[in-house]
Order: structure tokens, then C-alpha cells, then sequence
């Protein structure tokens, strides 16, 4: 009877270290992966930020739009259709990034992300914001669509704008200005919902604007995580974790080959 519990008791120690240490495994190989994804996001950046400016126009090829690549597009604002994007701190900062569509030559549009604006607490008046009527050039980097709120910039295509099934764009505008007050507030925002609710045909990217302008914004984008050395290092402690219990794993096959040598 004292032999059947010692031996379950030691089936069941290596049957938990064994999966102690599939589990660290797996965890050490996801965080290979994480630095992976850092890496290829870092070449990324780097080839589009070397590639040769480019002037966005009405029927340039899809194959130019690339993200981080610096672009440059003329147009005029359509600051009715303005939205803000929410929760989008800098510093440490509670704010906002407003977005603005600038139509072009021809009837289409970019959406360019204009800059942040700190949210209004308490008695604080939501700023207004110069769009003036003239033609603009505006210089920034181009994207695949909105940065969206918690990812490692990532699409994930059928995700919700967020925009209100009745919104139109401002009900009214003063000439030359955005009143931030009366623009609407979305987590994340989806130029194919936009395009939808504006009746605007957008281009397939979305321009971070860096041209400065006398508009109070500012112009700070934040990069996605890089640190792929800090992946690598969590996963060599998992692995190091894993290596822990496959070694007391053979220490309690090793005991108990060898008491049961004794008994026999």
C-alpha cells in the first residue's frame, strides 16, 4: 500500500514538471516570436523612412502607399467631416488626436491625422482649432489606416469604427475653424465607415502629418514598441525555467528508479 502512494505521488511530481516545463517552453517561444515581430516591424519603418518622398496624387499606384514613407499631399480641408480619436495620452497627458479629411483635385480625399490636443477637464473649453478654406500642402508619413488604440499596429479587418450610426459630420462650422466641442469622439476609426457616412472617396492610406502649422497641435507620434532585446530576455528566463524543471524532473526519476533498486 505504501509503495502504490509513493508511486503516485511520484507520477504525479513528474506529471506537473513535465508540464511546468512545457509551459515555460511555449511561453519562451511566444516571446521569440514577440522579438521577431519587433524586428520585422523595425525594418519596416526603416525601409519606408528611406524611400523617396512621395507627392500623393488621385491615381498614384497602390504599390507607392507605404507605411513610415515620407508623402506630401494639396488639397483643402473638409473640417465638417473632423472626428476626434480618444485616449490618446502624450507624456503622460489625457488627450485627443483630431483627424481631418483634405479633398483633393478630382473629388478624393486623404485623411490626415493633424496632431494631439489635450482633453478638457473640468470648467476647460475644448479648444478651436485654425482649418483655414485655402489650399494646403501638407508634408507627414504615410500609414495604412488610423493607428487604432492598444495593438502592435496590426489590422484587424471588420472591427468597428465607432462612429454613430446617425453621424453626418458638424451640424455647423465656423469659417476657417474646428470647434473641437462639437466634433465627435471615437476609440478608433475606419476610413471605409468614414467614407460610408461623408460620401467621400478616400484614398487607401492615412498621412501623420509632421509640416508645422500655426494651429496649436502638436506633432508627436508615438513608435511602436521595438525593445526585441527585451523579448529575447524574457524568453531566455522562461527557457532558464523550463531547463529548472526538467532537471528536478530527473532528479525525481532518479530517486525513484534508485529506491526501487533498494526494495528489490
Amino acid at each position: 500500500m505504501q509503495h502504490s502512494s509513493s508511486n503516485r505521488l511520484t507520477l504525479l511530481a513528474l506529471l506537473l514538471l513535465g508540464i511546468v516545463a512545457l509551459v515555460c517552453g511555449s511561453l519562451g517561444r511566444w516571446q521569440l516570436s514577440r522579438a521577431d515581430e519587433r524586428r520585422a516591424i523595425s525594418a519596416e519603418i526603416e525601409r519606408g523612412r528611406q524611400a523617396a518622398p512621395l507627392e500623393i496624387l488621385p491615381d498614384m499606384p497602390i504599390e507607392s502607399v507605404q507605411p513610415w514613407r515620407a508623402a506630401s499631399v494639396t488639397g483643402q480641408w473638409a473640417g465638417q467631416f473632423s472626428v476626434l480619436l480618444d485616449n490618446r495620452n502624450l507624456d503622460g497627458r489625457p488627450g485627443l488626436w483630431l483627424a481631418t479629411p483634405l479633398v483633393l483635385e478630382g473629388g478624393s480625399a486623404v485623411l490626415v491625422v493633424r496632431g494631439w490636443v489635450p482633453r478638457p477637464i473640468g470648467p476647460q473649453q475644448a479648444p478651436k482649432i485654425e482649418t483655414s478654406a485655402s489650399r494646403q500642402t501638407i508634408d507627414g508619413e504615410m500609414s495604412l489606416r488610423v493607428p487604432r488604440l492598444f495593438e502592435l499596429w496590426t489590422s484587424k479587418k471588420g472591427e468597428d469604427s465607432g462612429l454613430p450610426s446617425s453621424w453626418k459630420g458638424i451640424a455647423a462650422t465656423e469659417a476657417g475653424w474646428v470647434d473641437t466641442s462639437n466634433v465627435v469622439r471615437v476609440q478608433n476609426l475606419d476610413l471605409a465607415s468614414l467614407a460610408e457616412r461623408t460620401g467621400l472617396k478616400f484614398l487607401p492610406l492615412v498621412l501623420l502629418q509632421r509640416s508645422p502649422a500655426q494651429d496649436g497641435l502638436v506633432r508627436n507620434w508615438p513608435l511602436p514598441s521595438l525593445d526585441a532585446d527585451k523579448n529575447v530576455g524574457y524568453a531566455t528566463q522562461w527557457f532558464g525555467f523550463a531547463g529548472i524543471a526538467l532537471i528536478a524532473c530527473c532528479v525525481v526519476l532518479w530517486r525513484f528508479v534508485r529506491q526501487r533498486r533498494r526494495q528489490t
